[in-house]
């Protein structure tokens, strides 16, 4: 197989989008003897004319195109992309702020907070139902600009480390494109994330502490410094780095298998709703994997972000080897993974509506043919 002659954007693409043809500017033109046919010879002429073979570009599919053809990889791809992860963790996770609510006190107090269910008891007795969602604007403002860099940088990293690789090894180890790009992404993701996160979870578990961001995050900085606001940096990256590779790379391939084994039709032939169908499913299944994956570390966060002066040894004390890897796990798993099912089909519903295709895939017939060429 000759891969040389695959367009200048590397073979990754070539797993995740579909090409398809366009005419030639010779192949366009009317033939001279076309002209002395009547009405119905030249309609058989050019009907025949537009079924010769034509040259193949590298295009994207466009079920719509409000803003014009988006060209994969230029700034307006990275900006639609980015666009598309603000807009996917920051709803999600905002809406799903009870559950993270319950979780972060049965991880912080689990005397108290024993299970799911009394948790959310004691939280309505104790604070009513505005204590659920205690933290919700440090969670808007924290997971928006979170997905915003994890998402786009996500894209840039796998066509970055795709080129860097070429054209053979990147087919050959596609998987270990996407978990490359994906830590390197969440690097970066998680830098914005951490003041929100710690002020976010300060005032979910601490009562009284505060408001919300307005006040907490003040209040915060005064007690604990600026820097404090980054005490849970490299705990967030142990928990979320594991999560976030998971994440992308096991969804970039249970999306592949979807289309490979359970879905007769090819990718670029099955409907919208149907493509945004699998990506609900697979990113389920994804979230499963990257809430058992990144539990441990989600419980340190909570823990270190709790108490002033904790330290990793003090929650693995208090909490335990065992509780460190179960307490809060379930709900975890629940929260997880109708959070990343749900950004998976709103990050590609925006990718659709700007024209673009959506994410993962199996190789299309006609970019296995170009490769082949």
């Amino acid at each position: 197989m000759d891969l040389s002659k695959s367009s200048r954007n590397s073979v990754i693409p070539s797993y995740l989008y579909s090409f398809s043809s366009q005419k030639s500017s010779s192949l366009d033109a009317p033939t001279p003897t076309a002209t002395a046919f009547n009405g119905a010879a030249a309609a058989a002429a050019a009907s025949a004319s537009s079924s010769a073979p034509r040259s193949r570009s590298f295009v994207v599919p466009s079920p719509s195109e409000p803003f014009g053809k988006i060209e994969l990889y230029s700034p307006a791809f990275y900006a639609s992309c980015t666009a598309g992860g603000m807009i996917c963790c920051g709803l999600t996770h905002t809406a799903l702020t009870p559950l993270d609510v319950v979780k972060c006190n049965m991880q912080i107090d689990p005397a108290k907070y024993k299970s799911i269910s009394s948790g959310f008891g004691v939280l309505l007795k104790e604070q009513g139902a505005r204590g659920f969602f205690r933290g919700w604007v440090p969670t808007l403002l924290g997971y928006s600009a979170q997905g915003a860099c994890k998402y786009g940088f996500y894209e840039f990293f796998k066509k970055y480390y795709s080129d860097i690789a070429g054209p053979e090894y990147s087919a050959k180890y596609k998987t270990l494109i996407y978990l490359a790009g994906s830590a390197s992404a969440e690097v970066i993701a998680d830098i914005a994330l951490c003041p929100f996160e710690a002020v976010k979870v300060r005032v979910q578990t601490q009562p009284g502490f505060a408001r919300g961001l307005s006040d907490g995050l003040p209040k915060f900085v005064k007690s604990e410094g600026a820097l404090g606001l980054y005490k849970g940096l490299v705990p967030l990256w142990g928990r979320q780095i594991p999560y976030t590779m998971m994440k992308f790379a096991s969804f970039e391939t249970i999306v592949e298998m979807f289309y490979k084994y359970a879905i007769p039709t090819p990718k670029d032939q099955c409907s919208t709703s149907l493509q945004l169908g699998v990506s609900f499913a697979g990113g389920y299944l994804a979230g499963v994997l990257c809430a058992t994956v990144s539990h441990p570390a989600d419980n340190l966060v909570s823990f270190l972000n709790n108490a002033k002066g904790a330290t990793v040894g003090d929650a693995v004390k208090k909490l335990g080897l065992w509780g460190l890897f179960t307490r809060g796990l379930p709900l975890r798993i629940v929260m997880i993974g109708t959070l990343t099912s749900a950004q998976w089909v709103i990050y590609d519903a925006v990718k659709v509506f700007v024209g673009l295709p959506t994410t993962g895939g199996a190789a299309p017939v006609a970019a296995i043919e170009l490769a082949e060429e």
